[in-house]
Formats: C-alpha cells, sequence, structure tokens
C-alpha cells in the first residue's frame, strides 16, 4: 500500500508507525475511561500501561526476529527497525501479561479488573495497528484471486509485489474491531472479574487461529502436525481461556462462590 506518509530530504514518517502510535494511544486513552468508570486509580493504570507498551514492544520484536533469523544476522541494525513493521502479536502478549502481573502485584491492585480494562483496550488499539501492517506489507496473505484481494506495488512494501493476496491483514483488523465491539457491549454485565479478558483471549485466539490459514508470511516453522507457531499458541490460550471461565463460573455459583476478583 503505503509504506511512508512523507519523505524530505531522507527523513521519513512510515505509516505503520503512525497507526501503530495511534493504537497506542487509543488503548491508553480507553484505559484511563474504563479505569475511572470501575474505580480504579487512573494515574496507576496509566503507569501500567506503559510498562505493558514497553514490555510489548519488546516481546513482540524478539518474536519477529525470532522468525527470520538468517536475514537479522546478516544485518543486525534492522532489529532495532520496529517503524518499518514486524512486530509478532503473541510475543508481545506474553511480555505485556509478564510486566502486568510483576505491575499489579507491587501495587496491590485488582489482578481482575485490571485484567478486564486489558481485555478492552487490546483489541481496540490492535484494530488500528493492524492497518499500519496493511500500508507495510507485512503479515501479508497467500496469493488470491477473491474480489478483495490486494496487490503491492511500493518497492519498500514488505509483501511480495504485484501479486494479488489475501488481505489478511484487513483480517485482523476487522477481527479486533468486532471483538471490541462485543466486549464493549456485554463489560456492564459481566458476572465476575476478569471475565472480559478471558472472552477476549478465547475469541482472540480463535479469530487469530483461523486467520493463518490465509497467511502467507514466514511462519517460524510448523509445530503439532501443521500448526504454525501463532496457531499453536492461539488455540491453546483459547482452550485456556475456555477452561478459566468454566472454571470461574462454576465457583460463583457454588455455595460458597462468590463475585469479586476471580481471575
Amino acid at each position: 500500500m503505503y509504506p511512508i506518509i512523507l519523505q524530505i530530504n531522507g527523513f521519513a514518517i512510515h505509516t505503520y508507525g503512525v497507526f501503530v502510535a495511534l493504537g497506542v494511544l487509543a488503548g491508553v486513552f480507553f484505559a484511563k475511561f474504563e479505569a475511572r468508570r470501575v474505580g480504579m486509580p487512573e494515574e496507576k493504570i496509566l503507569d501500567l500501561c506503559f510498562f505493558i507498551i514497553v514490555a510489548a514492544i519488546i516481546g513482540s520484536r524478539i518474536f519477529y526476529v525470532a522468525t527470520l533469523p538468517s536475514h537479522f544476522m546478516s544485518h543486525p541494525l534492522e532489529i532495532f527497525m520496529i517503524w518499518k513493521g514486524g512486530l509478532v502479536f503473541y510475543g508481545g502478549f506474553i511480555g505485556a501479561v509478564a510486566a502486568a502481573l510483576l505491575y499489579v502485584r507491587i501495587q496491590r491492585l485488582s489482578l481482575g479488573k485490571c485484567a478486564d480494562i486489558a481485555g478492552l483496550s487490546i483489541p481496540l488499539g490492535h484494530f488500528l495497528g493492524r492497518l499500519g501492517c496493511l500500508s507495510a506489507g507485512c503479515c501479508y496473505g497467500k496469493p488470491s484471486d477473491v474480489p478483495w484481494a490486494v496487490t503491492f506495488s511500493h518497492p519498500e512494501a514488505l509483501a511480495p509485489l504485484h501479486t494479488a493476496l489475501h488481505p489478511t491483514q484487513l483480517y485482523h483488523s476487522a477481527g479486533n474491531l468486532a471483538i471490541f465491539l462485543l466486549l464493549f457491549s456485554i463489560r456492564r454485565k459481566k458476572r465476575f472479574d476478569g471475565q472480559i479478558f478471558w472472552l477476549y483471549v478465547l475469541l482472540y485466539g480463535v479469530i487469530r487461529s483461523g486467520i493463518e490459514v490465509f497467511r502467507g508470511d514466514p511462519r517460524g516453522g510448523m509445530i503439532l502436525g501443521g500448526l504454525s507457531v501463532s496457531q499453536g499458541i492461539g488455540l491453546s490460550l483459547a482452550a485456556a481461556a475456555a477452561l478459566a471461565l468454566l472454571i470461574s463460573w462454576k465457583r460463583r455459583k457454588s455455595p460458597a462462590g462468590h463475585g469479586g476478583n476471580q481471575l
């Protein structure tokens, strides 16, 4: 599509970086709004967002570099050029969860409420970030003749040029928007803290695993007899989320069960 918005005297503003920044800002502002609604300290939630963002960028870049080790061994400086594209969501998710668990424990915040805020903020930001993937050409799809296929022609695009491809970036973006809208519509009806987060993990894991079928970029090898790494992680997390929801639901319905922080 259009990897560069503006270029003057060697200085370039990359579309990917702009959309990722917009996604981060949208997620942070929504997290602040939701924290106020549920009675969480806004300043601590903003601090949590900062640590999550840093950990997510590091984790997502590490996972991406791991999928193309020979390239980055030959071009080590490109490891740090994240504005050109190349962030693996599940790497960022793992990094973000680790940072969040540590911060929440130190600050003695409600883990379930913080998780639910994240379960709404992440898909909102991810929706915008995936539009950046489309502009850069990363996370591209397999060749396709569907009417909505996209063709990249810009020489700096990361996708194969002049070939009709599945617009997997748009599939991801639409999936995240649908998740956000669904969870936003039911957030006031949740039965226990942590429910929104686990629903997000379940829905995203299933949607992501389905979209992986149409991905054409390097997937980092196959596992479990034909699944991509992202499919394996997504389905595993979806199963874990379904189990967590079932256990939490049963605890709530048991005579000794009660609502509250049940992540």
